[in-house]
C-alpha cells in the first residue's frame, strides 16, 4: 500500500480544512496515515478472516465475507437510487446489524454517512439534513416506543435536498432498506484522503457542529487503539452504547474490532437486563459504558445470575467516572477498569491496560499517538506550570482541523497554528495523564450526553410567557450533571410543566430538556454586564428530583 497521496487541498470536499501539507507529509512518512480506505479495509478483513462472524445482532450473524457481500449489494442498491460520491446522508439507527452495513455501503459508494443519534428529534435532524443538503435519511421504523416514520415526514417535507427517506422495518410510503440490496457495480475508489463521514460535536453553542473525519485519520485511530487495547481475532466487543457515538464507534469500537478481526455484538438497548445475557452468551470480552450506567452495572453484578467472566475490560468515558466508583470495578466486575477521554474532534486517552491502580482510578489515561501535542493553558493562552489546571489544546494526526461549513465557529475553536481548543480544563500528571477537572466551555455533560445551554435557551426564548433564560449545570450523583433553566418570566410564570411540553413539542431531544425550572425576577452580572452563571449555580441548594437512567437511547 502506497505511502503517499495527493495534496490535501487538492479537491478536497468544500466547507473542509485540509491538514497543512507539512503536516499531511510528516504524518504518511510516520506510517500514521497508511493510505486505507475503510472500503478496502472491509475487503481485506473478508479475504484474511472471511467465514469469522463479523457482527451479532439478535438472532442475526454475519461473517466478514457476508458482510462485505451486503455492503457491496446495499452501494449498488444507493447508487441506483442516485446517490453519488460526496452526497450527505444522514443516518439515524438503532443498535441494528444494518447499521454496520449501510456505513460500509456508503463508504464504498464515496458517499458520505452523517451520524445523527437515537435520541435526535426534528430540531436536530431538520437542522443537520439541511446544512448538509442530504439526500437521503435512513431511519429504522421504530424504536423505543417512536416511530421515526413520522420525524421523517416531517422532516422531508421541511428539507428540499431529501429525495430519499429509507427505512429499516416497515417503510411505510418511504423505501425499505430491505429492497435496495442489488447485483454489485463496480464504483470509484475514495482516496484515502478523503473526508469519509460527518460526526456531530458536543459543542457549546447552538445545533452541534459537524466534524469531517477522513479514512486515513480515523483509520489511524482505530489502530492505535486495538494496539492500546490489546484487541485480536478473538476479541467480542459489546455495543451498549448508541453505535453513532464516536466512543463505540471507534474507541477501539465496533470498527476497531473489525479491524482486528474480531465479532461486534450488538444490543438494543445498555440495562444490565439487556446486556448481561449478551456477555454471558457471546462471551464478551470488552465493552463501553458512560459513568451513570457503570453505576447501574455495578448495582446489578451484586445480584448478577449470568456469567460475566469473559468480560476482561469494561471501558469508561465521556464523562468523568469518581475514583470510589473506579475502584468498585474490578471487585465486582471481575474486569480490568479502562478509562476513556476523547472527542469527535480527535483526540483519545486510555489508561493502559498495564498501568498502575492508581493511574487507572485517578486520571483518564494518557494519548494514543506519539504525535499528539498537548498544550494546557490558562485564559490568556499561556501554558500553565506542570500541574496546574488550565483549558486543554490539542492538534494530531487524528484531530480535525476545522469544522464543516463553520468559519467563525472555527475562528474560534481552533488556534491560528491549528491546535483545537476543547473547552476541558485539565491537569497533567507527571506521567503525562490527564485529569479532567471540568469544563470552560458552556456545556452540560449530562451522563455522556452534551447539552449545548444556548441551543435550549434559543428553544426557551421562543415561549411567549418567557423574557430570558439561563441554563446551567447542576451536580448529580448519579449522571455527574443535570440541567436547571432559570426562566425570567414576561408577567404570570407559566407551569414548569408547560415549558417542558412547550420544548418537547418543538422537537428538542429529551436529554435537553431541562431537568430542574427555576423562575426568577433577574438575573445576576459579572463585573462587565454579563449574566453570572457561577452565582446562579451556587443558589442551587434544594434537592434535585430522584435520578433516573440516563437518555442513551
Amino acid at each position: 500500500m502506497s505511502l503517499s497521496a495527493p495534496s490535501q487541498e487538492a479537491d478536497l470536499l468544500p466547507g473542509c480544512t485540509p491538514w497543512p501539507e507539512e503536516f499531511a507529509a510528516r504524518y504518511r512518512e510516520a506510517g500514521y496515515w497508511q493510505g486505507e480506505t475503510f472500503g478496502q479495509m472491509l475487503r481485506e478483513r473478508a479475504r484474511r478472516h472471511g467465514d469469522r462472524t463479523a457482527v451479532v445482532a439478535g438472532d442475526q450473524r454475519w461473517t466478514y465475507r457476508e458482510l462485505d457481500a451486503r455492503a457491496d449489494q446495499l452501494a449498488a442498491g444507493f447508487k441506483a437510487l442516485g446517490i453519488q460520491p460526496r452526497d450527505r446522508v444522514v443516518i439515524q439507527l438503532p443498535n441494528l446489524g444494518c447499521f454496520y452495513e449501510v456505513c460500509f455501503a456508503l463508504f464504498r459508494l464515496g458517499a458520505l454517512p452523517v451520524f445523527a443519534l437515537p435520541a435526535h428529534r426534528s430540531a436536530e435532524i431538520s437542522s443537520f439534513c439541511s446544512y448538509t443538503e442530504a439526500v437521503a435519511y435512513i431511519i429504522a421504523d421504530k424504536h423505543s416506543g417512536f416511530d421515526y416514520r413520522t420525524l421523517a415526514t416531517q422532516v422531508h417535507a421541511a428539507v428540499p435536498t431529501l429525495k430519499h427517506v429509507i427505512v429499516a422495518g416497515d417503510a411505510g410510503p418511504f423505501t425499505p432498506l430491505s429492497q435496495l440490496y442489488a447485483t454489485p457495480v463496480e464504483l470509484p475508489e475514495p482516496r484515502p484522503s478523503d473526508v469519509a463521514f460527518f460526526q456531530l460535536s458536543g459543542g457549546s453553542t447552538g445545533v452541534p457542529k459537524l466534524i469531517p473525519r477522513t479514512h486515513d485519520d480515523y483509520i489511524y485511530s482505530l489502530r492505535g487503539s486495538i494496539e492500546i487495547c490489546q484487541l485480536d481475532e478473538s476479541s467480542v466487543y459489546l455495543c451498549a452504547l448508541p453505535a453513532a457515538h464516536n466512543f463505540p464507534l471507534s474507541s477501539p469500537g465496533a470498527l476497531g474490532t473489525f479491524y482486528a478481526g474480531g465479532t461486534a455484538v450488538m444490543a438494543l438497548h445498555p440495562s444490565p437486563d439487556v446486556a448481561f445475557p449478551l456477555i454471558e452468551r457471546e462471551r464478551v470480552t470488552i465493552t463501553a459504558l458512560v459513568p451513570p450506567l457503570a453505576l447501574i452495572w455495578l448495582e446489578a453484578a451484586k445480584a448478577r445470575r449470568h456469567d460475566l467472566s469473559s468480560l476482561r475490560v469494561l471501558q469508561v468515558g465521556g464523562a468523568r467516572l469518581s475514583n470510589e466508583a473506579a475502584q468498585r470495578v474490578r471487585p465486582m466486575l471481575g474486569c480490568t477498569l479502562q478509562q476513556v477521554y476523547g472527542m469527535a474532534e480527535g483526540l483519545v486517552n486510555y489508561t493502559r491496560l498495564d498501568d498502575p491502580e492508581e493511574l487507572v482510578v485517578s486520571t483518564q489515561g494518557r494519548p494514543i499517538s506519539p504525535a499528539d501535542e498537548l498544550r494546557v493553558v490558562d485564559e490568556d493562552g499561556n501554558e500553565v506550570a506542570p500541574g496546574e489546571t488550565g483549558q486543554l489544546l490539542t492538534r494530531g494526526p487524528y484531530t480535525i482541523r476545522g469544522y464543516y461549513k463553520a468559519e467563525s465557529a472555527n475562528a474560534r475553536s481552533f488556534t491560528a497554528d491549528g491546535f483545537y481548543c476543547t473547552g476541558d480544563l485539565v491537569r497533567l500528571t507527571p506521567e503525562g495523564y490527564v485529569v479532567v477537572e471540568g469544563r470552560a466551555k458552556d456545556l452540560i455533560n449530562r451522563g455522556g450526553e452534551k447539552v449545548a445551554a444556548e441551543e435550549v435557551e434559543n428553544h426557551l426564548l421562543a415561549h411567549p410567557a418567557v423574557r430570558d433564560a439561563a441554563v446551567v449545570s447542576m451536580p448529580d450523583p448519579f449522571l455527574g450533571e443535570r440541567s436547571c433553566a432559570f426562566v425570567i418570566p414576561r408577567e404570570v410564570p407559566p407551569p414548569a410543566t408547560a415549558l417542558t411540553a412547550f420544548l418537547r413539542e418543538r422537537g428538542l431531544a429529551a436529554y435537553k430538556i431541562p431537568d430542574r425550572v427555576e423562575f426568577v425576577e433577574s438575573f445576576p452580572q459579572t463585573g462587565v454586564g454579563k449574566v453570572s452563571k457561577k452565582a446562579l449555580r451556587e443558589t442551587l441548594t434544594r434537592p434535585t428530583r430522584t435520578p433516573t437512567s440516563p437518555s442513551v437511547s
